[in-house]
């Protein structure tokens, strides 16, 4: 049982299952709804916490890329706390490319980047709406800044004096996933019968 589970932790009990497939851009996007664009997020925690996060909020997918990303492992499913059962995971050669076909279908396209204009929870999140969020430490790439057509930020209370500008890239997919959602469900008429 030990050599099954590669040295991972178990209880006694270990089952084998099919290996997590990936859904298509095409099929998601023409079912509308969020789609959360991750821009080369390589810690398995911090995909597994935003497809968590992601799908308690509602999105429609999370939209990975092929290369110099994290994807679908047993981590990642742990950490999502099953939740890449349910949410549909998009793995796409270029997220630019991605990107633009998003925009041909007539999403807007809003990248959570610190040199952001507007604070997030200041914008309007047109519908069919896509959120971009840059990998850890670097950011969204300058190409794919340059796609987006708004960029929002999180303000933080500390920036100048402790030093950090921004937060880790899973805290700040809660934050705005979460604003989306708010704002979504503000906007949904109230029906008392």
């Amino acid at each position: 049982m030990d050599r099954a589970v590669n040295g991972a932790q178990h209880q006694g009990v270990v089952a084998i299952g099919a290996a997590e497939t990936y859904a298509s851009l095409e099929d998601t996007a023409a079912a509308g709804g969020l789609h959360v664009l991750l821009d080369g997020v390589e810690d398995p925690h911090n995909l597994g916490a935003i497809i968590r996060t992601a799908h308690a909020a509602g999105a429609a997918a999370v939209v990975i890329p092929e290369r110099r990303a994290v994807g679908l492992t047993e981590t990642v499913a742990r950490v999502s706390a099953g939740a890449t059962a349910y949410l549909p995971v998009v793995r796409v050669v270029n997220i630019n490319r991605a990107l633009d076909d998003l925009k041909n279908r007539g999403y807007w396209i809003y990248g959570l980047d610190e040199r952001g204009q507007q604070s997030y929870d200041a914008v309007e999140f047109t519908p069919p709406t896509a959120l971009v969020l840059g990998a850890e430490g670097h950011g969204l790439h300058e190409h794919t800044a340059k796609r987006c057509d708004f960029l929002v930020r999180i303000p933080m209370a500390g920036e100048s004096a402790a030093g950090v500008a921004s937060l880790n890239v899973s805290v700040a997919a809660g934050v705005v996933l979460f604003e989306w959602k708010r704002r979504r469900s503000s906007a949904a008429p109230v029906n008392n019968l």
